[in-house]
Order: structure tokens, then C-alpha cells, then sequence
């Protein structure tokens, strides 16, 4: 096992007040051929032999997984099977909790991300988070939620650009029409599922190459649950996504690729099945994930 890393805590950030206004270069930033632009930064991320502890309690055994590049990965199975341990392995929030060890590697297009000389900030960055509580800055105005991340991330931008980074990632998150007249008002003033969205535009505003989504919409009415899907299928282009989620009619609309991850009781989980989610869904290998896409236990 490799030893705890802790991790301190990131101070509050707060931008500017007045009133956002557009640089010279909006316009040519927002026409950017998409395909030219995120070529580069799609990445497969890969989880190898993948083992976690929570003190002397192990909860994953030897877990491996590819999530294909630009692409959506739903991870499936019953609670307590380590689902969202694994997602947080994935950017190395498992860390931060005092009892917690690990065994393994999580490549990000290689490079494994818990390298020695590889900072936290940079994994963070390359591996976004969003929670299944919408979790926005409550007294934060929605501009300065959105640009938080660039500081905490070590990333510098001019205040025409965080302008066009606040408008492209809300544009993104499908929150800008709602939202674009009222800026500088609380985060925390807005729905549930908008701030859900919210949230997934603060992820997307420093450019990760990762996006991991912990039942984002368990909480959201089915009109929410709607658009964050249709975020997700969009943002499928210029991130590879990778989502836990409880619902099987979820899981089939939004992912190409799925796992099913189980725990016998008293007994570390793992992934029983992977593969295309259509294949997963329709002619399952095991017995156990038709047993469970079909809704016989779980």
C-alpha cells in the first residue's frame, strides 16, 4: 500500500465586482473550429490494479479500467460496491481522508497521476469533480463561482478573458441564458438543478481533460436530470466524462461505455463486467449484471 497524502484546505477567492464586459478577442475565441481547439486535450484515463483502503478495511481489489478518450464511462452496481471510492481515487481526493491508502496507477494518457513529481493542483486540474450535492460557493456571485477555479488551479487570466471563460463555460453548462442577467447575484440563489450546472461550469472553466460526475442528478426533478444529460452528451466532445450513477435509464441514454462494479457481502468490491453499455444492457457476459440491469436485485 502507498502511503496517505494529505491535502490542505484551498482559501475562498472572490473576483472582481463590476459588471463583466467582453475582449477584443470574443468573438474569434467563440468561433474556434471545437475540433481544432480540443484535438489536443482529449485523453484516456486508466485506472491499473486499483486497491483501496479505509484503515485496515479493504474496499476495492485490484480494479482495472480504460475510459476511452472523449467519451462518457458510466460506473454501475448497488451501494457500498466502492463506486465513488474509485471516482475519487481517479483525482486523488481519496487522499485526503486520514485512514485512507491505495494501491496502483491512474495514467492520464500515461502519465500516472499520483507520480511523486507530479503536483496535486495539476492532477486536480486535468481531473475535474462534480458532486452529487450541487456544492457552488453560496455567498460567491455566479462570475466569481465559475472563475474560483482558475486561481485555486494556479492559472492567470486577464479580466477580458475570465469574460469570455464565465460566458463559454455557463454557454456549456447550458445555464447562460438563464443566468446572463444576473451575474453578480448569489450562486446560492439559484435551483438545485441550476446550480448543478453551475457547479459543472466552474469544472469546465479551467479546461480539464477529465470530468468525473458523482450522481449528479440523483437530487434534480426530471427536467434538470434532462438538461444536465444534454450537457454531458455535448461536453462528451471536448472532455472524456466519467459518471456514477444509480439510474439505469441514465446510464444507457448519456454513456458509450459502462462497468459494473459489485462487493460481496464482507468483501472488497470490483468491477464484474465492462464494456459497451448497448452490449452491457442487452447481452450481458455475467449473469450477475443481467441480474442487476434488469432490476432483479440492487
Amino acid at each position: 500500500m502507498t502511503e496517505t497524502k494529505l491535502l490542505s484546505v484551498f482559501p475562498t477567492v472572490s473576483a472582481p465586482s463590476s459588471q463583466p464586459q467582453h475582449s477584443e478577442a470574443f468573438d474569434t475565441y467563440r468561433h474556434v473550429s471545437t475540433s481544432t481547439a480540443i484535438a489536443s486535450t482529449l485523453a484516456t484515463l486508466e485506472a491499473r490494479s486499483i486497491s483501496a483502503w479505509f484503515g485496515d478495511r479493504k474496499v476495492l481489489d485490484q480494479v482495472s479500467l480504460v475510459m476511452e478518450a472523449g467519451k462518457v464511462t458510466s460506473l454501475i452496481g448497488p451501494s457500498g460496491c466502492g463506486k465513488s471510492t474509485f471516482l475519487r481515487i481517479l483525482n486523488r481526493m481519496h487522499e485526503m481522508i486520514p485512514t485512507a491508502a491505495l494501491a496502483g496507477e491512474v495514467p492520464l494518457d500515461g502519465q500516472d497521476i499520483y507520480d511523486q513529481g507530479r503536483r496535486i493542483t495539476d492532477a486536480r486540474r486535468d481531473v475535474g469533480m462534480v458532486f452529487q450535492k450541487p456544492n457552488p460557493f453560496p455567498a460567491m456571485s455566479i462570475y466569481d463561482n465559475v472563475v474560483a477555479g482558475l486561481k485555486l488551479s494556479g492559472q492567470r487570466a486577464t479580466r477580458g478573458e475570465k469574460d469570455v471563460i464565465v460566458e463559454t463555460s455557463l454557454t456549456k453548462a447550458g445555464l447562460w441564458k438563464e443566468v446572463r442577467d444576473r451575474l453578480r447575484q448569489p450562486g446560492g440563489g439559484l435551483s438545485g438543478g441550476q446550480q448543478q450546472r453551475l457547479c459543472i461550469a466552474r469544472s469546465i472553466a479551467i479546461r480539464p481533460r477529465v470530468l468525473l460526475m458523482d450522481e449528479p442528478c440523483s437530487a434534480l426533478d426530471p427536467t434538470s436530470t434532462r438538461v444536465i444529460e444534454e450537457t454531458m452528451l455535448e461536453l462528451a466532445h471536448e472532455v472524456t466524462i466519467v459518471i456514477v450513477t444509480h439510474n439505469m435509464q441514465q446510464a444507457q441514454r448519456v454513456s458509450e461505455n459502462c462497468a459494473f462494479f459489485l462487493a460481496a457481502q464482507g468483501q472488497p468490491g470490483g468491477i464484474v463486467e465492462h464494456g459497451k453499455t448497448e452490449a452491457m444492457f442487452g447481452n450481458p457476459v455475467d449473469s450477475r449484471t443481467a441480474d442487476y440491469v434488469h432490476g432483479r436485485f440492487g
